[in-house]
């Protein structure tokens, strides 16, 4: 139940002010949430307190965040939206 809770609040962090960044955040969180480990879990929580602007650059591939935890998050990402 509790990860349930979380996939949901974690859901609904991914809305953001750019329609793209919600549709690519929650198509990864819902292909992706059942493989990830808690700390990946945890980075992907860290990566969306960030700004849209930034979370764009890391999307795009046009910046890469200097957290390698982070980093392997947001490759994961672009590797979701790539296949």
């Amino acid at each position: 139940m509790i990860e349930k809770n979380l996939q949901s609040r974690l859901y609904w962090q991914c809305r953001r002010g750019m329609r793209e960044l919600d549709f690519v955040l929650q198509e990864f969180l819902e292909a992706n949430y059942d493989a990830l480990s808690d700390s990946e879990i945890q980075a992907f929580q860290d990566l969306l307190v960030y700004p849209d602007a930034l979370l764009l650059e890391y999307v795009m591939g046009r910046m890469q965040p200097s957290d390698r935890a982070i980093a392997d998050v947001v490759s994961r990402i672009r590797h979701t939206i790539t296949t």
